[in-house]
C-alpha cells in the first residue's frame, strides 16, 4: 500500500468530495494548505460540463478558496481533446449555454439547431434542458449520427439529495432510441494522465480522492494511480463492497484525509 505522506500531486474531485453545493466540506481549506506547505500541487477534476473553468473559479472564490484556470480539469476541457483529435463538420450541442461557449471558444463548429449537415450529437450535464433538446437528440440518432456524451454520472449531487446527471439522461435516450454515447471524462484516464503530464508529477506521487466509485475511483485506478474514496458525498460504503472497482483508501471524509498525513 501506498505512503500518502510521500504524494505530491492531489487530484480532487469536488462536488460530494470538498463541497456540496454551496458548503465546503470541513477539513477542505485545511488539506489544501497542507499541500501547498509541502511543495505539492492539487488540481480539481470534475465531471460537470455545466459550468466553465472561469464559472468554477467564481465558485470557489465564494468558498474560501483561491483558485486560477490552471488548477482545474473539466470534462469538457478532455472533450474538446477527443475532438480536435476526431473532427467532425457540424456537431449538434446539447448543454448548457456555459458548455456551448466553451466549445466555441475552442474553435468547434457547435449549433444548436436541428440541420441536416450535423454529424455528431455532443451531450453534456444540462441544467437547461429541454423536452425540444432531447426531441432534437432523437431526430439526429435516428439518423445516425456519432455520439458522444461528457460523462456518465446518474447524478449531481445537491443540497437537497440528487438530480440527473448526464448519465440519466443519457439512459431515457437509449430507452427512445436504443443508441448509447462513447463517454468522455472519468472513468476515462486521461484526466488524470493529462494533470500528470501537465505538473510532470510521477504515477507514484499522484492520488486522486473521489466520492464516486464508477468515475472518480475508476480514474484513478484506470490511470494507475492511488485513490481516495471519501464517502462524503454519493458513493457508500455498501457500493464499496458491491463494486468490482476498489480504491486503495477509504476514508469518512476529507477532514480525516487530513487528520491522516498532516
Amino acid at each position: 500500500m501506498s505512503d500518502l505522506k510521500n504524494k505530491k500531486l492531489f487530484l480532487f474531485d469536488m462536488d460530494g468530495t470538498i463541497y456540496l453545493d454551496n458548503d465546503l466540506f470541513d477539513g477542505t481549506l485545511d488539506m489544501l494548505e497542507h499541500i501547498r506547505k509541502i511543495g505539492g500541487k492539487y488540481i480539481f477534476l470534475t465531471n460537470n460540463s455545466s459550468k466553465s473553468v472561469e464559472k468554477y473559479i467564481e465558485k470557489l472564490a465564494s468558498l474560501g478558496i483561491e483558485s486560477n484556470a490552471d488548477d482545474f480539469l473539466t470534462s469538457t476541457n478532455a472533450t474538446v481533446l477527443y475532438l480536435n483529435n476526431h473532427p467532425y463538420k457540424k456537431i449538434y450541442a446539447l448543454g448548457t449555454t456555459s458548455f456551448k461557449e466553451q466549445l466555441r471558444d475552442a474553435s468547434l463548429p457547435i449549433t444548436d439547431v436541428l440541420e441536416d449537415d450535423i454529424d455528431c450529437l455532443l451531450m453534456g450535464f444540462d441544467t437547461e434542458l429541454t423536452f425540444k433538446k432531447l426531441e432534437d437528440a432523437c431526430i439526429l440518432l435516428g439518423r445516425g449520427v456519432d455520439y458522444i456524451a461528457t460523462n456518465p454520472d446518474w447524478v449531481c449531487p445537491t443540497w437537497y439529495g440528487y438530480v440527473p446527471d448526464c448519465g440519466s439522461v443519457s439512459t431515457m435516450l437509449y430507452n427512445a432510441t436504443k443508441r448509447l454515447p462513447k463517454f468522455i471524462g472519468k472513468p476515462e484516464p486521461d484526466m488524470a494522465l493529462l494533470a500528470m503530464e501537465k505538473t510532470g508529477y510521477s504515477k507514484d506521487e499522484t492520488v486522486l480522492l473521489g466520492d464516486r466509485l464508477y468515475t472518480d475511483i475508476a480514474c484513478g485506478v484506470n490511470a494507475g494511480i492511488s485513490t481516495i474514496f471519501v464517502l462524503s458525498g454519493e458513493g457508500t460504503l455498501d457500493d464499496l463492497a458491491k463494486s468490482e472497482t476498489k480504491p486503495e483508501f477509504v476514508y469518512e471524509n476529507i477532514r480525516k484525509v487530513y487528520e491522516d498525513i498532516k
